[in-house]
């Protein structure tokens, strides 16, 4: 390469120039101008055409032109969220295993049939998350745009399939008294045993059951008692239930399944958070004697039913119950949640939509969504050896400073929404997204299992986290 300078002539001279320069120069072919005069106009026109696209007309209400600008935004970003989004096939199952289960419930209390599954209404309980979640994977896709999950309609699309059994409403068809109005002696008797053994056999015949020996499924169980016939039939799938109270190590585990929150029964509280309507110091009311984990409650009813400021009762499901707990929890500052015939209760999370801070006395308890909710911040924990010495509940809750207690109250408003079935922002959002994040375990198991040797082993195999086998320790 040369790097020598250019060497530029000397200026001409005016007796440098020859007299016939002129001549010269018109005999000499002229440079084009055509060429960069072409390239300028079409740079010219292009910057035109852009500012003519990207110019807007004077506008009053710069807000409505940024609006616009943001809906189009969100809009692009909505379309690339429904790609990333976890794909669900809710299985199109025989009626008996939904509004059928509706219907027998209704006709076991003397109810006449209806006309369209429209008109049925599913009953009020504390494990109504079965209907919530079928309900909104029936809604327009347009309602759902914020859900971690999207429905899809052909299978073959699908990375995770629901089984909409409604398997806690079918617990409770049969009611335990008689129904108080005339019941047809013709109608046939409901059978929750044989409703569950006839919807697997009915799953089991699906090709998308034996592709992946029912990894990929997802099954509601929200009693703790839900699907008991079949549970062993069903482990393989992630199980949405309230605790692992009665359920093996091999059958469910905090990696593979999810806890959901009961529904809570008393009104939500509607007011500020404060201490000045809070009178009584400690508030619970439930069913004294209980089986199991719940023999507790007898002897916290011993030790608290004289203790000043402590409003302890038994008393039963019923409208007259709820407006009494209602009532006691909002004017209280802390509620008792002692282990029921299993670990949880719906009592939990009417505290918590009461502002009222629970006192959990439960060794063994699992809680719902606790990937975003630190409990440690809106409850006390109170292991059962030190709750049921004698005067040692109450002297720890004295000890709580009022300011404390008010930043319990703060964190409790912050969460309430995720105990709320019927916020949009709530419950039924917050399940699915911990169903989507299943997904990878699913993948890794049901890829697992098709290369496996089959073991006979003395013990169940329990690759994974179970439940909670340590017990809590006292936080005060």
């Amino acid at each position: 390469m040369n790097l020598r300078p250019k060497l530029r002539s000397p200026p001409l001279t005016a007796a440098a120039v020859p007299h016939n320069y002129k001549a010269t120069l018109s005999k000499m072919p002229r440079k084009t101008l055509l060429r960069p005069t072409l390239a300028l106009a079409f740079f010219l026109t292009i910057f035109a055409i852009y500012s003519f696209i990207s110019h807007s007309p004077p506008n009053h209400d710069a807000r409505t032109s940024n609006n616009l600008g943001n809906i189009h935004f969100r809009s692009l970003e909505r379309d690339n969220d429904v790609n990333k989004k976890v794909k669900i096939y809710m299985y199109d199952l025989p009626r008996r295993f939904t509004y059928g289960v509706i219907e027998s419930y209704a006709a076991a209390r003397g109810g006449e049939p209806v006309g369209n599954d429209a008109s049925l209404k599913y009953p009020g309980n504390q494990h109504p998350a079965e209907w919530h979640l079928f309900s909104d994977l029936n809604r327009p896709s347009e309602e759902r745009i914020d859900s971690a999950v999207t429905r899809v309609m052909d299978p073959d699309e699908a990375d995770l399939f629901y089984v909409p059994f409604f398997s806690s409403l079918s617990l409770v068809v049969n009611p335990i008294r008689p129904a108080t109005v005339n019941v047809s002696s013709d109608r046939a008797v409901y059978n929750d045993e044989q409703t569950q053994e006839a919807l697997m056999d009915w799953l089991e015949e699906q090709v998308y059951w034996k592709r992946n020996n029912g990894w990929d499924h997802v099954f509601i169980c929200q009693d703790p008692n839900a699907l008991y016939k079949v549970i062993d039939r069903i482990k393989n799938g992630v199980l949405l239930v309230s605790d692992f109270g009665r359920l093996a190590r091999n059958q469910a585990s905090l990696v593979k399944d999810v806890i959901l929150p009961y529904s809570h029964r008393i009104n939500t509280y509607k007011g500020d958070i404060g201490l000045e309507n809070r009178k009584s110091l400690l508030f619970f009311m439930g069913n004294r004697y209980r089986k199991e984990g719940g023999k507790i409650r007898d002897l916290l009813f011993q030790l608290l039913e004289n203790e000043r400021d402590v409003i302890i009762k038994h008393g039963a499901q019923s409208r007259e119950s709820r407006r009494a707990a209602t009532q006691g929890m909002h004017t209280s500052k802390f509620c008792l949640h002692p282990a029921g015939d299993t670990p949880s209760a719906c009592r939990l999370f009417d505290a918590i939509v009461s502002l009222c801070v629970p006192v959990i006395v439960s060794d063994y308890i699992e809680l719902p969504f606790e990937g975003v909710i630190n409990y440690r911040k809106i409850a006390i924990f109170v292991d059962t050896n030190t709750a049921v010495k004698p005067g040692q509940l109450v002297k720890l809750l004295r000890r709580v400073d009022p300011e404390e207690i008010l930043e319990f109250q703060k964190e409790l408003q912050k969460v309430k929404r995720y105990f709320e079935y019927e916020d949009p922002n709530g419950t039924v959002k917050e399940i699915w997204r911990q169903v989507s994040q299943k997904l990878p375990l699913i993948q890794l198991m049901s890829n697992r299992d098709k290369r496996i040797v089959r073991r006979d082993l003395i013990e169940p195999d329990c690759s994974c986290l179970c439940s909670n086998q340590s017990g809590v320790h006292t936080t005060l």
